[in-house]
């Protein structure tokens, strides 16, 4: 995996080469923006369902009773049917960004959704409706889920392509903590109040995704997709509006050749694009690549906190119900802080292999010392104060959740969003999403058990073993800060330097004399 060949053979000039302005991207930044608003969901929805289970009216309307063991069952179904419905969305995200674009795909995510949200505000004293909704809902954030990476490395230039990436756990941990700190604030609601304490949370859904479904007719298709489906003219234009550029202009050619330099040269080798493509040489290990990182992330311990947050805080002393959910809050927010941060100067100066070994580790450290302190002083049940270990071990879950929010929270996404080629990215980023949809049900389901199953500090000791092997395997990964997309198949085989160099300039060269002709076309009109 030659990852300086890769870089040597794209012909596009970074933005530093370039000396575009500061704000020449804005257009790029505006379109993904849109599309992660579904991305708000996710992570909107990660931290409703542990949040409304512990409100008292909840329980009440639904007949949420019995011992601890099976309402951590009922919990973990409430939580986790979500996840199966985003399983099967993420599997169906593929064909649909094949067959009708990445825009449009987007917006059958975002009608989806909004079934399932309406079913789930207006249930009536029975879980199965808020199964249904929550499963329905699930379909539609799945596919958003692959859909918007894909359609935001897309349109990225490559040198700032992991930031416009990273702003999807961004928006993620924003959703989480919005969730967190709504539960929150219905919490103090009289229980006289009914049903509206848990409907607000729920049907607050319905304000992101319906402004999502509003503006997104205004965003541009994804230029590769449209080169992909041989709409060059279409692609070039979309391609420059997403630039701030002319379509003429150097830098647009010149980036417009590499994109049709790659597709014409993956049909010549395999034909029309069909899942076989997964097969081809190069692409094997990145669909290894987008799996393994994401069952690691799923396991690393963050997700489980982050759905059951108010069952852990009371876990480790934390108590009443207002408390545990503050306590939550507080973790959302220094999450926000922590990844904001990151994506906005980390990212593009570190890459993504340095710190991703340096947050595992990190993870793994705090992550010991809070199943240390548990074993060690674990909290006293019935006790009216919270004890200092109980605070000890608070403070170690914010500052384990500081190198997650730089390593295993955005970076799988970024680095799944710009390894695949332009005819498997669709079935790559339909993989990562179904693969972290798959554990995270599993995670979700089987997490309220873990807690009680797993005792004095068991179930963190178990995550920080998980993040000692993510450090052995991310030793393997290739860095791909500032590459484009199309030399992804140098770095991992599928071409050499040198033919693509040739390709590209082949391209560059068609263009030309299209350009010339155009230009004849108009002085023999004028004449």
């Amino acid at each position: 995996m030659n990852t300086k060949e890769a870089g040597d053979a794209s012909f596009v000039p970074t933005a530093s080469q370039a000396q575009r302005p500061w704000n020449a991207h804005y257009r790029a930044y505006l379109c993904a923006a849109v599309g992660f608003m579904g991305i708000f969901l996710f992570g909107y929805d990660t931290g409703l369902g542990g949040g409304v289970l512990v409100l008292p009216t909840f329980a009440k309307d639904f007949n949420i009773t019995g011992t601890a063991t099976q309402v951590a069952d009922l919990q973990g179904h409430v939580v986790s049917i979500l996840q199966g419905g985003a399983f099967f969305g993420a599997i169906f995200g593929a064909p649909f960004m094949d067959y009708i674009g990445r825009k449009w795909s987007l917006m059958v995510g975002c009608i989806i959704f909004i079934i399932g949200a309406i079913v789930q505000t207006v249930a009536t004293n029975s879980l199965g409706q808020i199964y249904g909704g929550r499963f329905v809902s699930g379909l539609g954030v799945g596919l958003m889920s692959c859909v918007c990476p894909t359609y935001a490395s897309e349109i990225s230039p490559k040198e700032i392509r992991g930031r416009i990436t990273g702003l999807f756990q961004i928006v993620v941990v924003i959703g989480v903590a919005v969730s967190f700190w709504i539960n929150y604030a219905v919490s103090l609601y009289p229980a006289s109040r009914g049903a509206i304490q848990w409907r607000v949370p729920i049907g607050f859904q319905l304000v992101p995704v319906g402004i999502m479904a509003i503006l997104l007719p205004f965003i541009k298709e994804s230029p590769r997709w449209l080169a992909v489906k041989h709409k060059e003219e279409r692609a070039l234009t979309e391609l420059a509006w997403i630039r701030n550029l002319p379509a003429d202009d150097a830098l647009v050619q010149m980036e417009f050749a590499e994109i049709t330099a790659a597709v014409r040269e993956e049909e010549s080798a395999k034909g029309g694009a069909s899942w076989r493509d997964i097969l081809a040489k190069g692409n094997p290990v990145r669909f290894l690549i987008a799996f393994v990182v994401f069952t690691l992330q799923q396991w690393s311990g963050q997700n489980s906190i982050s759905y059951y947050a108010p069952t852990i805080f009371k876990a480790i002393g934390i108590t009443g119900s207002s408390t545990s959910l503050l306590a939550s809050g507080i973790y959302g927010i220094v999450k926000i802080v922590a990844t904001s941060a990151f994506i906005a100067f980390g990212v593009e100066r570190f890459g993504r292999k340095r710190p991703l070994l340096i947050g595992v580790a990190l993870m793994s450290m705090f992550l010991w010392i809070i199943g240390a302190v548990f074993n060690t002083h674990p909290p006293v049940t019935g006790s009216s104060t919270v004890s200092s270990a109980s605070i000890a071990m608070a403070v170690m879950i914010y500052l384990f959740v500081i190198p997650y929010c730089f390593s295993v929270g955005p970076l799988p996404w970024v680095i799944c969003a710009e390894i695949f080629n332009n005819r498997t990215r669709h079935y790559g980023l339909a993989t990562a999403a179904a693969t972290q949809w798959l554990w995270n049900f599993v995670v979700s389901l089987v997490t309220p058990r873990m807690v009680i199953g797993m005792p004095n500090g068991g179930i963190f000791f178990f995550f920080a073993v998980i993040n000692i092997i993510s450090f052995s395997l991310t030793l393997l990964l290739p860095e791909t800060k500032g590459l484009s997309l199309e030399s992804m198949d140098i770095v991992f085989g599928a071409i050499t330097k040198e033919e693509r160099e040739a390709e590209i300039a082949r391209q560059q060269a068609l263009l030309d004399v299209a350009d010339k002709e155009k230009v004849a076309v108009k002085h023999a009109e004028h004449v």
